[in-house]
């Protein structure tokens, strides 16, 4: 097994961290559970373990599917902070492999080189992805990390899409603009549990914040939409929000306006098209980034940043293991995950299922995508209520016991929940030199 996995690996060099880190993966079978594709055990076959095996599989998968971290080291890749952070959380508290498999699989056991060997690849993976922070280099190596990157814009293109982000002619009644939904002065959303659009008709989900949205690996709560142009070209078009009937349609009112006309052709030699238009829109948001946080001068040296109760806050967090979700610069954006991992959310939520609850299986249409859902990131939080895809969470405290319930499987205390959510407000970053508010 362990030779036919690393056959995939054959293009690494074997003095590297990188094959000896897929090798120990492979060694010790971790792809049997946390991988789709593999094969099922030889004694698959016995009725009463192949349905045991069948539901552990999928709760394995559903925690933590592998096929994304091994395809970023065959491409040679970045590697998924999230998957970094699972891995490393597993290493640490020894729950994997779980002990009813070790009873059948005594060599899935890891040794302490072993595990040496994966916690000093995930620290150099992390040092090579945040090797330009401006952190030190031990803080480098962490799961969280300041926001410090930022992303090349064209100035008159990123000027023509704020124009455009604003402009109201992009829907069908010219009532409703980008910035309806994405108020740049509420936090980046509209603090309504779900958006209400043209003709005052209300949608079926909750707008996610446009701030920091570029570090999201997909776009929408479903991830239907590649890139921000791509999501740009979304809301436009859709009925209940903006209700636009096409390009044309659009492309006729702007092109009645001769200041917009010169910005075309400034930035576009003219033409007004539904590509430029989203591409316009798409790098002005490229600049909708907020570092500067409190956490993010903390993380840069500066400890009295953070007051002993948010630091306290920041210790549970990492307590409950929210970091092997809302990881990286954004914390969050990474990954879809289930909700209600550890609970029913649906059915304690006392409220009809509806279309949007779907989450990712609306676009994949992959039964194991039902109710799975883009983690949010964390940034500017305590701006950004309600919260969750369907907006149930009116306030901030709210939203934390709930992820502890049913994504973590903990009931928190109050005092708990205060903490973690002192932490979370040290999140509010900077825009354009202030603080957000």
């Amino acid at each position: 097994m362990a030779q036919q996995n690393l056959t995939q690996f054959s293009s690494l060099d074997q003095s590297t961290l990188d094959y000896q880190a897929m090798k120990v993966l492979a060694d010790k079978g971790c792809g049997y559970c946390h991988t789709p594709s593999s094969e099922m055990l030889f004694y698959s076959e016995i009725p009463v373990a192949k349905q045991i095996m069948e539901a552990d599989l999928k709760v394995a998968i559903r925690h933590f599917d592998m096929t994304n971290l091994l395809d970023d080291v065959k491409q040679n890749d970045p590697v998924s902070e999230v998957a970094l952070a699972r891995l490393e959380k597993v290493l640490y508290d020894d729950s994997m492999p779980p002990a009813i498999y070790l009873t059948m699989h005594w060599s899935a056991s890891m040794s302490k080189d072993e595990k040496h060997t994966l916690l000093k690849w995930i620290r150099e993976k992390r040092a090579e992805r945040h090797a330009q922070s401006p952190v030190s280099e031990e803080r480098k190596t962490k799961v969280l990390q300041p926001i410090y990157t930022t992303f090349e814009t064209e100035a008159d293109k990123a000027e023509l899409g704020r124009v455009l982000y604003h402009d109201t002619r992009l829907s069908g009644d010219n009532t409703v603009s980008c910035a309806s939904c994405h108020s740049l002065d509420t936090g980046g959303v509209d603090r309504l549990v779900t958006s209400v659009g043209i003709h005052g008709q209300v949608g079926g989900i909750n707008a996610p914040t446009v701030f920091n949205a570029v570090y999201n690996k997909l776009q929408f709560w479903d991830g239907r939409a590649a890139d921000l142009q791509d999501q740009a070209g979304g809301p436009p078009f859709n009925p209940i929000e903006m209700g636009s009937m096409d390009w044309d349609e659009i492309v006729d009112k702007l092109s009645q306006d001769p200041d917009m006309v010169a910005m075309f052709q400034k930035v576009y030699s003219g033409e007004i098209n539904g590509n430029n238009i989203t591409d316009a829109i798409a790098e002005f948001e490229k600049t909708l980034t907020t570092p500067n946080s409190r956490f993010d001068q903390y993380m840069m040296g500066d400890t009295k940043a953070l007051d002993s109760h948010e630091k306290y806050g920041l210790m549970l967090f990492k307590k409950y293991d929210c970091q092997t979700c809302h990881a990286g610069e954004a914390m969050g954006g990474e990954t879809f995950e289930t909700m209600g991992m550890k609970a029913g959310y649906f059915a304690d939520r006392g409220t009809d299922m509806t279309d949007a609850d779907l989450g990712r299986y609306n676009f994949t249409g992959n039964k194991e995508d039902k109710h799975k859902f883009k983690v949010p990131t964390l940034r500017n939080i305590e701006l950004t209520a309600p919260y969750f895809h369907d907006g149930h969470a009116d306030t901030l405290e709210k939203a934390i016991y709930d992820m502890g319930k049913y994504q973590v499987g903990v009931e928190m205390s109050d005092e708990e929940v205060d903490a973690i959510k002192a932490f979370l407000k040290t999140l509010t970053g900077d825009y354009e030199g202030r603080p957000l508010s």
